[in-house]
């Protein structure tokens, strides 16, 4: 049986949740997100960052990283983010590895020793 959406009386609640979940996030009306929610996790010798991209395909994510910054860029129907993340401390950005499983992006990055010893002659 096919459904008739024209008179679903959730319409506009759900449209009004939308609205708010998009002022909520920082979007405006292009669907632009300002903020993209990252969480870094330093794991010794790495460093493992978890960043929430939904409504974003696998396809449609950029990854860039210069040993200090991380930049992620993304583009959904609904939704652009670009995001710059500055690093806790300098990672070997040929060291790294990343994941996407259902809107979740996992990055990890070998961390360099920011301290070098000098020797005296």
């Amino acid at each position: 049986m096919m459904r008739d959406d024209r008179d679903d009386p959730f319409d506009d609640f759900f449209d009004g949740i939308e609205r708010m979940m998009d002022e909520m996030t920082g979007s405006d009306a292009s669907g632009f997100a300002s903020e993209t929610h990252v969480d870094i996790y330093d794991e010794g010798e790495e460093l493992r960052l978890v960043a929430d991209l939904p409504g974003v395909s696998k396809d449609a994510v950029e990854l860039q990283c210069d040993g200090e910054v991380l930049t992620i860029s993304a583009a959904g129907p609904r939704r652009e983010y670009d995001e710059r993340i500055r690093l806790p401390t300098r990672v070997d950005e040929h060291s790294a590895s990343a994941s996407f499983n259902n809107g979740i992006l996992q990055v990890t990055l070998a961390k360099i020793d920011d301290s070098a010893s000098i020797d005296l002659d």
